[in-house]
Order: C-alpha cells, then sequence, then structure tokens
C-alpha cells in the first residue's frame, strides 16, 4: 500500500514534483567533464572507456533529469551552454570530493598515503619546488606528488576548477577567494647576449628595455603581464615580437641574439650562466616580486594534502 504523502509529494518518494530526484552516478559526472573539456562526446567516452552510443544517452538523461540542454550540438563538436557552464563548476567540486574520500580512506588504511595535486608556475618550480617537495618526501614517503607546471593565471584556473590542491603564484595577477599564505621572494633581471648593446650596463632601467626587442612568455605568464603593463603606464610600446613557452626557449633565443629576455635572477644563473650571456639588474620595486601559495579550504583537503602543505608552507 502507498503511503499518503503531503499535499503535493509522491507517496512514493517524498519528493515534490516541482523538484524531482536526480539519480546519476560517477561515471556520468566522469562524461559530463571529458565532453566539456574535449569538446567531443566520442573522444569523452574514449577516455572513460564508454561506448559512444551508452556516453550519448547518458548525457541526455542527464540534461532530461535537470530539465536544460548542458551542450550545443554543433556540426563538428560539443560546446557548453550558459547552464552547462554553471553546472560543471558543481561536477567538478564532486569529483574533486570523490578524489579526496579515495585519498583519506588510503590514509586511513596505511597511514599519510595519496597524491597531492600542485599547480605552480614556472618561476617556483624552477627555484622552490625541488627543496620543498624533496623534504615532503623525507618527511612522508607515501605521499605522492602530481605537479602541474602552468603560468600563474593557469594556476589560479586550476585551483578555481578544482583540480588542485595546492597552488603556488606570483602575487601580481590577481587575488583568490581562498586560503593564502606568502610562499617565497624573488628578483628578476634582464638577459642579453655578451655582444648586445646593453651587456656593458651596470643595470638597466624598464625604459631602456623599451628601446630593444624583448622576448615574452606565453599569455597569462606574470612576468609578460607586467612587461605589458609597465610599458601601458609609460605609455610606450612593448616590442614584444616573440613569446616563448618556457625559459628555456628564451635562452635559446637570447643566444642567436633574437632579442633580450627577463626571467628570475637564480633563473638566469641557471640557465644562463655561461659566458655568451650577461645578467643585469633591473633598476626600482617592480622586479622584486611575492610568490603566493593557495590551496582548498582545510576540511576539503586530504590528510596527505594536507601533511604536505603543512611542510611546504609551515
Amino acid at each position: 500500500m502507498k503511503r499518503q504523502g503531503r499535499a503535493g509529494e509522491n507517496s512514493d518518494t517524498g519528493t515534490s514534483p516541482l523538484h524531482p530526484a536526480i539519480h546519476f552516478d560517477l561515471v556520468t559526472v566522469r562524461l559530463f567533464i571529458e565532453t566539456a573539456e574535449t569538446g567531443s562526446v566520442t573522444r569523452a567516452a574514449e577516455r572513460i572507456l564508454l561506448a559512444p552510443a551508452a556516453a550519448s544517452r547518458r548525457l541526455k538523461e542527464l540534461e532530461q533529469q535537470f530539465g536544460v540542454p548542458l551542450f550545443q550540438r554543433l556540426p563538428h563538436g560539443m560546446a557548453l551552454t550558459d547552464a552547462g557552464r554553471a553546472l560543471l563548476a558543481h561536477a567538478r567540486s564532486m569529483a574533486h570530493a570523490v578524489s579526496r574520500m579515495r585519498d583519506d580512506a588510503l590514509a586511513y588504511r596505511e597511514g599519510d598515503l595519496g597524491v597531492v595535486r600542485i599547480a605552480a608556475c614556472t618561476s617556483a618550480v624552477l627555484q622552490f619546488l625541488p627543496g620543498d617537495i624533496q623534504r615532503c618526501q623525507a618527511r612522508h614517503p607515501g605521499i605522492k606528488i602530481d605537479l602541474q607546471e602552468l603560468n600563474s593565471q593557469g594556476v589560479l584556473q586550476a585551483i578555481d576548477r578544482g583540480v588542485a590542491d595546492i597552488g603556488i603564484y606570483e602575487s601580481t595577477v590577481g587575488a583568490v577567494a581562498l586560503p593564502t599564505r606568502a610562499y617565497h621572494r624573488d628578483r628578476l633581471v634582464l638577459v642579453v647576449r655578451d655582444d648586445h648593446a646593453l651587456a656593458d650596463r651596470a643595470a638597466v632601467s624598464f625604459e631602456d628595455m623599451l628601446d630593444h626587442d624583448v622576448i615574452g612568455l606565453t599569455e597569462g605568464s606574470a612576468i609578460s603581464t607586467t612587461l605589458l603593463r609597465l610599458a601601458a603606464k609609460a605609455r610606450r610600446d612593448l616590442r614584444m615580437r616573440i613569446r616563448v613557452g618556457s625559459f628555456d626557449s628564451m635562452v635559446a633565443m637570447i643566444r642567436q641574439g633574437i632579442a633580450v629576455g627577463v626571467m628570475p635572477q637564480a633563473v638566469a644563473r641557471s640557465i644562463a650562466g655561461g659566458s655568451r650571456f650577461k645578467r643585469i639588474p633591473i633598476e626600482g620595486d617592480w622586479p622584486a616580486r611575492q610568490m603566493m601559495l593557495c590551496h582548498m579550504p582545510e576540511a576539503s583537503m586530504s590528510r596527505a594534502a594536507l601533511a604536505a602543505l603543512q611542510v611546504i608552507a609551515p
């Protein structure tokens, strides 16, 4: 016999017809995320080992349950609707929470074990993180580090999407609505070839640099963003004729005499320390930079991530 429910309530489930129950599994959550990131249900299905037809059916059922389209079906792929973009943040949060559950279960079963996902800007990866990770592994040998090397803007995006537990970025790129703490400081220098017009200078100003071609890093890099901002403030054009994806590539371009480059002093000593290069101090306060560390709220972090955090930024 069906129980008598309240007015407007389904007597079997106790749910209101205005708010129907939502039923989907973690496979569908992963499928939704992968489809959003690849723009293709076929590629998403391949990643999670589903048949394309079954994957398409799952997405349609998910849309029917929410009562809104999550994707636009285009001739050459799938694009998120506004509703899809809003729900994607929740899906990523769910996936992150499940990953933390797995890591916590492993930690309780076998001690402080688990994977800690760190997103860090290249400057931090090259200068500071190797020592911090070495200390973390010495103190917690069961912790594995999944390190994503990104530019500072990419680090903030990774934290915002919930795909990293800890993020390290340069402070001038912006603020995040998450716990933060100071990390390390560094200072930028100008690197030129030994026969460049600036090679004999004891120090250079930003205005001196504006008279020469400069090698930039990819869009979203804190260094490139700072140089462009300073040029705009000076009402001058920054002659950034080429962008590269790494400091190693920058040094290769400098070696050929293509342009000059700006990089952290410690990085310059490491990869541009030969007699073919000159490392020149830059005047002013702006070359001094503060690295920041942000992390997910501690209540949502695994024991492994919390243990790593205490070593990296005690």
